[in-house]
């Protein structure tokens, strides 16, 4: 039996996920395997936003930082659990991106790029500067989530580090699922007739505004969810979550694999988390090196380096 594309890609994305393990010569791995998976769920969100509708936002690391602090400010001030919390961060970034992606996702082009860099910076201004509620530059705490202390009293014996890679790799696969079962479906199909031309698209019918507000407010779940994981597993979390270069590696990270495949942004969080580890070796040079290789892939590479690569393949394979 011939399994579809969507088939395919959350079989690759099982199976790395389930295999990596062992190749890690030390537990330090699997830190860093939670944090690339961490950082894929807000790309795959940038995925549905700038892959599918064709959108760009410099300001998504908002809505990151949205979801961090819920998870620490709710259970102090609501009472609720790490977990009610998250989703209650996710529901705050999704009204938040409704009011106000309605009037700014109106603007094209940079026009739009710089409206949603405003958001962005505006969250981080207030996270860093409301001292007395979230702890300022300095930060603040968050709540154990639990699950891990409940699994190992039930006898199965986890690390952190170990507990927050598979879980991390579970909200991946959901949220790739969710993001492929959407490129699938009607919506889907209008998104993507909106990135090719919006005039086109409105011709045969689509509402632009609401499908160009519907990525929005589904990206900004994705990024909420990313940043409630980064603040649980850290247990500690700072207004840098929300900063500018925040949303600028999240874009990054989606067009250097491939912004317009799943798998391939899922490919570019993975080279852009694990590339500054590797080039430590540089020291000085790091910073330089990375921009190298950056501009070297989009100069090379147009469509991301997962679509390319798988191209090039299947172009020798013929």
């Amino acid at each position: 039996m011939k399994l579809s594309a969507k088939q395919s890609t959350l079989l690759v994305l099982i199976l790395i996920i389930a295999l990596a393990p062992f190749f890690f010569p030390s537990a330090f791995y699997f830190r860093i395997g939670s944090v690339v998976f961490v950082n894929a769920v807000a790309v795959v969100g940038m995925v549905i936003l700038t892959g599918y509708a064709g959108q760009i936002s410099l300001g998504h690391a908002g809505f990151a930082g949205i979801g961090g602090y819920a998870c620490a400010l709710a259970p102090v001030y609501l009472g609720l659990h790490p977990a009610l919390a998250a989703l209650l961060g996710a529901l705050i970034s999704a009204v938040l991106a409704y009011l106000v992606g309605r009037p700014i996702l109106r603007l094209k082009g940079y026009y739009l790029a710089v409206a949603t860099l405003g958001f962005g910076i505006l969250v981080s201004m207030v996270l860093s500067n409301e001292t007395a509620i979230t702890g300022g530059p300095d930060g603040i705490k968050v709540p154990d989530l639990g699950l891990r202390a409940w699994l190992v009293d039930r006898g199965l014996k986890i690390s952190n580090s170990q507990f927050w890679y598979w879980f991390s790799g579970l909200a991946l696969v959901i949220g790739a699922w969710l993001a492929l079962n959407l490129h699938e479906s009607a919506t889907g199909r209008a998104l993507r007739a909106l990135h090719g031309s919006e005039i086109a698209a409105r011709t045969v019918g689509v509402d632009v505004a609401r499908a160009k507000l519907i990525a929005f407010v589904i990206s900004a779940i994705y990024a909420s969810v990313a940043g409630s994981l980064i603040a649980l597993q850290n247990r500690m979390i700072t207004p840098d979550i929300a900063g500018y270069m925040h949303s600028i590696e999240m874009v990054t990270m989606a067009v250097l694999g491939g912004a317009g495949s799943v798998l391939g942004a899922i490919f570019g969080a993975t080279i852009l988390t694990l590339l500054p580890q590797v080039l430590t070796v540089f020291q000085q040079y790091e910073q330089i090196m990375l921009g190298l290789v950056m501009m070297l892939v989009m100069i090379f590479m147009r469509d991301g380096l997962l679509p390319s690569l798988v191209a090039r393949v299947r172009g020798r394979g013929e």
